[in-house]
């Protein structure tokens, strides 16, 4: 089950983190996995370490994003699985926030989701077949955390766009989810302290962080043949972190 082999995958935010996990995931289980960044040596890098394809991208630029799909059909000759992965968290206090630092986060997180799915669904709608999976978050649509507003909102946005997206293409063999992680080890939560990463596990019910393959197994599940019948979804990958009504002492 969950057998990718032959499948054509392309991952945006893949040379780090979370979509390195997924990356990871997708190649073990057979796909033809495509990731993409913005640093050119570290993507080359990574590319020979998990034996990827790697293709630089920025995904606010709306004609690159079209560029590269079309990239990987020409050498692919299709695209079945797109996880539009990419994004960024920089700390704002509300109080402090700019325009610049909200549109930053809305332009790489909900308006770079918007253009490189565009450009797959495209592609998909051709085939008559596809999968998408958004990297999302529990922060914005279930919690929230001080100085990422504008973060929340922009994850909370990526789901309103993914179920009425998930609409339009449901009878063309098509399906867009998300996945919505909580707190995951990598280099981003790393830099956040050894402090925090222990208060974390402390209110996590599995007392435990999740690893960034953890999330490549949902992303996996939902990109198989087996999640045809699973549209407009989202799969919280969280150790149980929002479940409990109140934190224990």
């Amino acid at each position: 089950m969950f057998n990718l082999a032959g499948k054509i995958a392309f991952i945006s935010g893949g040379t780090k983190g979370i979509g390195m996990g997924i990356a990871r995931v997708l190649k073990q289980a057979g796909a033809v996995t495509i990731i993409a960044g913005t640093d050119e040596l570290r993507g080359e890098t990574i590319a020979k370490e998990l034996e990827v394809d790697f293709i630089p991208l920025d995904v606010t630029d709306q004609a690159a994003c079209k560029n590269v799909i079309a990239q990987i059909v020409e050498k692919y000759g299709r695209l079945d699985i797109l996880c539009s992965n990419a994004g960024i968290f920089p700390q704002h206090y509300l109080k402090d926030m700019t325009a610049e630092d909200w549109d930053l986060v809305h332009t790489v997180n909900l308006k770079g989701t918007f253009f490189l799915v565009q450009a797959a669904l495209n592609v998909m709608e051709k085939q008559h077949y596809g999968r998408v999976v958004i990297t999302s978050s529990i922060t914005g649509e279930i919690t929230g955390i001080q100085g990422y507003s504008h973060y929340g909102a922009s994850k909370a946005g990526q789901l309103g766009f993914m179920r009425s997206a998930a609409l339009e293409y449901a009878g063309q063999g098509i399906t867009i989810n998300a996945v919505m992680p909580g707190m995951i080890m990598t280099e981003g939560l790393k830099s956040f302290g050894d402090e925090f990463l222990s208060y974390a596990k402390d209110i996590t019910p599995m007392r435990a962080l999740g690893s960034p393959e953890d999330i490549g197994y949902a992303a996996c599940f939902l990109a198989s043949d087996e999640a045809k019948y699973i549209t407009g979804q989202t799969i919280v990958v969280d150790g149980g972190q929002v479940l409990p009504e109140v934190q224990e002492a």
